[in-house]
């Protein structure tokens, strides 16, 4: 695969944003040659006890996932960057750890991405984690 550049996001508030809305953006740091989708997920009632499959491992469901649409990867469950119904909007951002990874299968960065649009309410304080 080509060599990604560099990852880019930035978000205006008022007054440098027109008519007192927020502005986000994102360009991705994903590899040139990789697909990535922009894809519409309608809001959903889950059953009790459901789990949801993720790129790598299986979570539980929340039981109302928010309407959401993403950018991901087309290979993967998770999201580089999207918003949900309310407007919560969340990207992902590479970091360098200094520590080695594990060696465990575990969610991505970009699970927890989706994962925080779908389960967010209103605001951007109720994005908790998977739950």
């Amino acid at each position: 695969m080509a060599v990604a550049p560099p990852s880019c996001c930035l978000v205006a508030f008022p007054p440098r944003a027109k008519d007192g809305l927020v502005v986000f953006g994102k360009n991705s740091a994903r590899p040139r040659d990789e697909v990535q989708e922009v894809v519409y997920f309608p809001a959903a009632d889950h059953e009790p006890q459901s789990k949801v499959q993720c790129t790598y491992i299986s979570i539980d469901q929340v039981p109302r996932s928010h309407a959401i649409v993403i950018s991901r990867p087309a290979w993967l469950w998770g999201a580089e960057m999207g918003a949900n119904e309310h407007g919560v909007c969340i990207a992902n951002e590479a970091i360098n750890a200094r520590e080695p990874a594990a060696e465990t299968e575990a969610l991505l960065g970009m699970d927890l991405v989706r994962n925080g649009h779908k389960q967010a309410g209103h605001t951007c304080k109720e994005v908790t984690g998977p739950k």
